[in-house]
């Protein structure tokens, strides 16, 4: 193992995570979905806590893995998820009041993010949390960046990949997105932007330009 990949398990296995995000984690494993990792999690939480969030957006719902951080870093905030998935949103909400999260809390949208999200308010949300249909993340972080207020934050997940985007001899469409992606945020002055390896990768865009 490298001295790089020893940080990264380092900084995952330093998180003391909560019984309900465990149990929402197991869930997302027996369900096939890739939850983002406790180091990217107490990351969220650490962003949705300093930004003083209280409306957060996520895309891709899953078993609420990612829902639980976000909101345990944001007491005070609301939580509106879209995902294609209703069976994977009934497991999220027990997960969620299995968190002590009231249901007045969390708002549940089923269907697919690209219908959903053009009919959502402009400059509406503290942060815009992106975690779905990789082939679509560049559509999703034009609707983020539109949907975020003023000093509101993007972030995505998976940014980097399985490790693909870093390494220029992989095309195919995720990596090859991605790295399209992080590499125009990255020269915008609309955003100020960085990407952290932890986990599979979190980029975060903070939009300074309505």
């Amino acid at each position: 193992m490298s001295e790089k990949e020893l940080n990264w398990k380092f900084s995952d296995d330093l998180v003391v995570e909560s019984d309900a995000v465990a149990r929402a984690r197991a869930q997302s494993l027996e369900l096939g979905i890739d939850a983002i990792s406790p180091a990217v999690g107490a990351q969220t939480a650490v962003l949705a806590a300093a930004t003083g969030a209280l409306n957060i957006l996520e895309v891709g719902t899953g078993a609420g893995v990612s829902g639980i951080w976000l909101l345990s870093g944001a007491p005070g905030a609301t939580l509106t998820s879209i995902d294609t998935e209703v069976d994977h949103q009934q497991h999220a909400r027990a997960h969620f009041l299995d968190a002590g999260i009231p249901a007045k809390r969390v708002r549940l949208i089923t269907g697919k993010a690209a219908d959903v999200l053009p009919r959502m308010n402009e400059n509406s949300y503290d942060i815009v949390f992106i975690d779905a249909d990789p082939q679509s993340v560049i559509e999703y972080v034009e609707h983020g960046l539109r949907l975020a207020r003023p000093g509101g934050t993007v972030l995505v997940a998976h940014a980097l990949w399985r490790g693909r985007v870093s390494d220029p001899a992989q095309r195919d469409d995720v990596a090859t997105g991605f790295r399209t992606l992080v590499t125009e945020i990255a020269a915008s002055n609309a955003v100020v932007s960085a990407l952290s390896p932890v986990g599979d990768g979190l980029l975060q865009i903070t939009k300074i330009r309505a």
